[in-house]
Order: C-alpha cells, then sequence, then structure tokens
C-alpha cells in the first residue's frame, strides 16, 4: 500500500516524546513554549499560540477577531469543512469566493468582484480565510489590498503550508494577515500526532488566543479584573475552551521543525520528479506559481476527461485497486448537505465544482522512493488507458 501522505517518525522524534514522560509536565508545561518558539524562529512571527488542533485554531482566531451574530465569513469552497465551520461556531454565516483555475485557491479578482457587489448591498465580510491549498499560497498581496480598502481581517488558512514561502519571505511572517493557522496533523508537512497552531504580530490578539485556548482563565496580574487573593489565585476573565496542547505533543512538534527544509525540499523534488514522469498524459498537472513556493502538502492531478475513456471514479478506483490510496480534496463545501440545506447549491462555484470533478490527490510524502514514484506514474498511465 502507498498512502497518499504519512508522517516521518525518527530515534530522534521518539527521544524527544519519552524525554518528556520520563519528565514532571506532560501538559502546561516548558515544551509547548519551545515548540512556539520553534515555529515563530522560522517563520518571523511575533507570537504562536499552539493548540489542539488547527480547527480549534481557526475557532479562536475568529473569536480573537469579534467574529459574532450578525457577521459574515468568505472563505474559498474548495477546502475542508473546518475553513467554513469555524465562523458557525461563533454565530456568524459564511459565504465563499470561487476558485483560480490555475492555482486552485481563492481567486482575487473574484474577491474584488463579490466585495463590489457586497459593498453596494452592505453585506460586506468582517473575515476573510485564504486557504493556501495544497501547501500554495494565495495571492495574499492582492488579499491584504483589498482588506485594507473594504475593512475586512485576515485569517491565512495555512493548514497546508508550513515551510512554504511567499514573496521570498516565510508562510506564516503575518505580513499580509492578522492571524495564520498551521495544522500538524500525521499527513501534514510536520506532525504533532494532532495540533494546531495560531501565530500573530499583533500583541491584544496573541493575548485573546492565548485566553481563549485555556478557559478564558488566566494568573497574569495585568490581566485579572480584581485584586489577587493570594498566590493561588486564578481569574477567568474571558469565555474560552479547552484547547490545549500536550507536552507530549509539543516535543515531538519541537523535533519535527529541525527537519522541516528537508522535508519541504524533498517534496518539492517529488513534484519535479513528478512532472517529469506525468508530463506526456492527458492531465493537467500543479502549476507553481511564480510568486511562491509550495509546501506540497499535496500534489493534485486533474483528469482530462474528454481526452480519455474512463471516468473520474474509474481511474480513482483503479487506482486504489494496485494498492495507491490516493484521495480527492476537497468535496467543494457548499455541496455539502449541511451547507446546501442553508441555501447553497450545484452551480453557485463554477472553478470549484469542475475542479472537483478532476481532481485526484496522488502520494506525496518524504518517504517515496523513486521506485514508488515510477510505479505510481505507470500505474496512473494503466488507469487510465484501460
Amino acid at each position: 500500500m502507498i498512502p497518499y501522505g504519512r508522517q516521518d517518525i525518527t530515534q530522534a522524534d521518539i527521544d524527544a516524546v519519552i524525554a518528556v514522560l520520563n519528565s514532571d509536565y506532560l501538559t502546561q508545561g516548558p515544551t509547548i513554549e519551545k515548540f512556539e518558539r520553534s515555529v515563530m524562529t522560522h517563520t518571523g512571527a511575533r507570537h504562536a499560540v499552539a493548540v489542539s488542533n488547527a480547527t480549534a485554531a481557526l475557532h479562536i482566531a475568529c473569536l480573537a477577531l469579534d467574529l459574532g451574530p450578525g457577521d459574515w465569513l468568505w472563505t474559498s469552497p474548495n477546502t475542508f469543512v473546518a475553513s467554513a465551520n469555524c465562523a458557525l461556531y461563533c454565530g456568524a454565516q459564511v459565504d465563499f469566493v470561487d476558485i483560480d483555475p490555475q492555482t486552485y485557491n481563492l481567486c482575487a479578482k473574484n474577491l474584488e468582484a463579490k466585495l463590489i457587489h457586497a459593498q453596494q448591498a452592505n453585506r460586506l465580510p468582517k473575515v476573510v480565510v485564504p486557504v493556501h491549498l495544497t501547501g500554495q499560497p494565495c495571492d495574499m498581496a492582492a488579499i491584504h489590498a483589498l482588506g485594507q480598502k473594504y475593512g475586512f481581517k485576515i485569517i491565512e488558512d495555512a493548514s497546508h503550508a508550513i515551510g512554504g514561502q511567499y514573496k521570498g519571505e516565510p508562510i506564516g511572517n503575518g505580513r499580509y494577515s492578522d492571524i495564520t493557522v498551521f495544522s500538524f496533523h500525521p499527513v501534514k508537512i510536520i506532525t504533532t500526532g494532532e495540533g494546531g497552531m495560531a501565530l500573530t504580530n499583533n500583541n491584544e490578539l496573541a493575548t485573546r488566543l492565548g485566553l481563549l485556548r485555556s478557559h478564558g482563565i488566566t494568573r497574569d496580574p495585568v490581566l485579572m479584573t480584581r485584586p489577587m487573593n493570594g498566590p493561588w489565585d486564578y481569574q477567568q476573565v474571558a469565555l474560552g475552551f479547552n484547547y490545549r496542547m500536550t507536552d507530549i505533543q509539543a516535543a515531538l512538534g519541537t523535533s519535527q521543525m529541525t527537519r522541516l527544509d528537508r522535508f519541504v525540499q524533498r517534496r518539492n523534488d517529488i513534484a519535479q520528479r513528478y512532472d517529469e514522469l506525468l508530463t506526456d498524459l492527458p492531465l493537467t498537472l500543479p502549476w507553481q506559481h511564480p510568486n511562491g513556493q509550495s509546501a506540497y502538502h499535496l500534489y493534485v492531478i486533474r483528469l482530462q476527461l474528454d481526452r480519455i475513456k474512463r471516468s473520474h471514479c474509474e481511474v480513482f478506483e483503479a487506482l486504489r485497486a494496485k494498492g495507491i490510496l490516493v484521495n480527492l480534496h476537497y468535496i467543494p463545501v457548499h455541496t455539502q448537505p449541511y451547507y446546501q440545506k442553508m441555501g447553497f447549491k450545484q452551480g453557485d462555484f463554477p472553478d470549484a465544482e469542475q475542479y472537483y470533478r478532476e481532481a485526484i490527490s496522488i502520494p506525496m510524502h518524504v518517504n517515496l522512493t523513486d521506485e514508488d514514484l515510477q510505479f505510481v506514474a505507470d500505474s496512473i498511465r494503466e488507469a487510465m488507458s484501460s
């Protein structure tokens, strides 16, 4: 079996986890801050708040930006449902902006057109969530400029993109957004088992994110609203959640961060090899925007269905039958039953829907061998020609 994604765990990772297991702190200890610092150092962000998963990071990011009832959040339909659900958790409403057919990311030109109409209807978004699908960054400079013009806040959903770059700078540095979110699920670039992180350069947002992560409770006298009763005192000053990451997870993440650059380079090398092996097939291969370097969480091929005799599903099933555990990222959010009950329907975002009809995520992880890549390519060729 060749999975589409897989973690890379070394003895150094295992030793780091065991060291924490043998320490005094399994959670709420010093390893959390050590992991946060390692990501801050890599990205250049001023603050990082490690949490239990990226969905939790999206949720508290929305709350930190005061998203709530009566507000709108816009995101890409071509994403995992969490990018939209985070608005619903806050009582806000969701809408979508169709994708760029080349990058598969939220299209800045479509965003601008939608904003013009929304301004006329007095229904501008409070928050926009660009999603760096597959690890390729969105056109963040253009989106940021629109944010300045129309007054919305920006949460970068970079769940696929730690280690990638935009305009020569690390994704996550916060130049074009208020908050950036990373995911550390096992199939992502680095892993903590489960985990996520919210990064920001804003001191107030960082304080709010930290409170929301842990029940809204503080032991910091500066944040307390009444005099301390004693050295044991803590005060709940906001309604937060238990979204904490453990020191066990953070130890794994800290160890993995030492190999992040190597992981991203290997993923880019694999992508280049796939480009070479698949170039003569009736496929649309991933296009890399010259403004960025993808972290290549995913390598997505699009079938040119008018040039082959087999259906999308037949090719997918043929590859699975070969032991290649391909996947599809993603079913457009607006076509999910829950969202269709809100009034969304097929045809609302045609470019995302066309992508879905053609896309297959083929294996992409650092432990793939050259033989694996050749087998995948040969199997695709066979599946499409049968």
